[in-house]
């Protein structure tokens, strides 16, 4: 059954933390910060403001954007690693807020790479569901906040939400395919549980993402016959912008077809991939190939291609 991306929506809490700021806390320079990742600014929630709070909001931007009204949608699906530990998830808030008293809303805890998952299961599940509406919201400043913040980790964060919706009815982008990978050899390399800060493995993390992204871009790309210099934009989880030019290389297009937010919002983990969508697709018609692609903690990776009308 074919599959469809009908629109995007996304939402970045209010509060900016610049660099200036962070370097005042990590007790480093703002320059050296966007040195660092290239990140100049992040946008941080209030102690009061929830991932479900973040994903609602998302969630209404795309509905409004696409015209879909919310009783329409047949599933829910919301990405977060940084959804506090429980149960239940805050995919069941977002669907309740959103008036729905019977559809089914499913919580993906995977940082990172969650929507990238998130969109290939609603790709698999639109011909039951039809209209399904995948989320990805983070609070990464609470994530860096459980300690004394991190230079090394710190700087990198922010908070946001991302959101599109999945369909079996023909739409602007029709899905072509997809590849999912999970490698848990390396699940210690990135890791959180509340219990303990945020522990990261960064010369690993860089090198495997450096890796593993291309190839699996590359893979998708070869069983569906496309070239890398046809694509007309390669959409990707925001983790930092040496990571964004490297992956540009590796692939051999130029680094400016990598779309690139990550200076204003830096990284918001698993909603990073979709509120970057959200912010290119309003300036862009939908024509030509377009690559989405995540890698996160797990490691889970993977890429998925669409073809704009």
């Amino acid at each position: 059954m074919r599959a469809f991306l009908h629109g995007f929506g996304m939402h970045a809490p209010e509060r900016v933390v610049s660099n200036a700021e962070m370097a005042a806390r990590v007790e480093r320079t703002a320059e050296w910060i966007e040195g660092a990742c290239g990140i100049r600014e992040r946008h941080w929630a209030a102690a009061e403001t929830s991932v479900a709070d973040l994903a609602l909001a998302a969630a209404r931007d795309c509905l409004a954007r696409t015209g879909v009204p919310a009783p329409s949608l047949g599933l829910i699906i919301v990405a977060s690693g940084s959804a506090r530990p429980g149960f239940p998830g805050p995919a069941a808030e977002v669907a309740a807020r959103l008036g729905l008293d019977s559809t089914p809303a499913i919580d993906v805890p995977m940082a990172s790479a969650g929507s990238l998952f998130g969109m290939v299961m609603a790709a698999q599940m639109a011909a039951d569901f039809d209209d399904v509406l995948v989320i990805g919201a983070e609070k990464m400043s609470a994530v860096i906040e459980t300690a004394a913040l991190d230079p090394n980790t710190a700087i990198l964060f922010g908070d946001g939400a991302g959101a599109v919706l999945v369909s079996a009815r023909p739409g602007p982008w029709e899905i072509l395919d997809a590849v999912l990978h999970s490698d848990g050899q390396y699940r210690d390399s990135l890791a959180f549980d509340w219990s303990a800060p945020l522990r990261m493995d960064g010369l690993s993390v860089i090198l495997q993402a450096a890796r593993k992204l291309p190839s699996s871009i590359q893979e998708v790309l070869t069983r569906q016959k496309v070239a890398a210099a046809d694509v007309k934009v390669f959409l990707l989880h925001q983790a930092n912008q040496n990571l964004l030019v490297r992956v540009a290389k590796s692939l051999g297009v130029p680094a400016e077809r990598v779309y690139s937010n990550v200076a204003r919002y830096g990284n918001t983990s698993s909603a990073s991939m979709l509120i970057a969508a959200a912010e290119w697709s309003q300036a862009n018609p939908a024509l030509g190939p377009v690559v989405f692609s995540a890698f996160g903690a797990g490691f889970h990776w993977g890429a998925l291609l669409a073809r704009g009308a």
